[in-house]
């Protein structure tokens, strides 16, 4: 047997070897294009707005099943692309829903939703006030959209600043800080 018959043997191994790999690269770029899309995004936490729930650098899973079977609620903490920059994705509390009014008092520095104050143990205690923009107030959230508000009032671009929300521009529900290690916890 000569050595050019024995490399044709050799190289239907190699090819199967590469197209199994081929094959195994594709299934995990699937499965994770897969899981990005429909169950869980990781995202990291650029900026102060929701201190001291989530920290800046914290990073955080959003889970994208709930909002396939409700909408958001008062109290979730989601993520929605920015209305003023494009391909952005802040995270925020929901405060509002649609056909909720919301006011926010600067003499007591509390947000009244329907007239009542919010118990807003997650703010640490920061006031809220107004921020300069056009929103005036009381505020009428739109039927289809939600007003959001960081958990560090006085660090948050916010509803007070570009109104409230499109519902369909919500990408998930933030469900887990995951990392640093020391700052692991589930979101509620």
């Amino acid at each position: 047997m000569d050595s050019g018959q024995h490399a044709d043997r050799q190289s239907p191994g190699a090819l199967r070897t590469f197209l199994g790999l081929l094959v195994m690269v594709a299934f995990v770029l699937g499965l994770s294009w897969f899981l990005r899309t429909f169950l869980l995004q990781a995202y990291e936490i650029p900026s102060g707005s929701m201190e001291e729930t989530i920290m800046t650098g914290d990073m955080v899973f959003a889970e994208k099943v709930s909002y396939r079977f409700r909408d958001p609620e008062p109290g979730d903490i989601v993520t929605f692309q920015d209305p003023e920059i494009p391909g952005r994705i802040l995270i925020k509390r929901c405060i509002a829903v649609g056909g909720q009014t919301v006011d926010i008092n600067d003499e007591d520095g509390l947000v009244y939703v329907d007239g009542e104050p919010l118990a807003e143990p997650y703010t640490d205690g920061k006031p809220s006030y107004r921020l300069a923009s056009d929103v005036t107030y009381p505020y009428t959230v739109p039927e289809g959209h939600v007003w959001v508000m960081g958990d560090n009032r006085t660090n948050s671009q916010d509803s007070r600043f570009f109104g409230s929300i499109p519902i369909s521009s919500v990408t998930g529900r933030g469900a887990l800080v995951y990392w640093p290690l020391n700052d692991f916890k589930l979101l509620d």
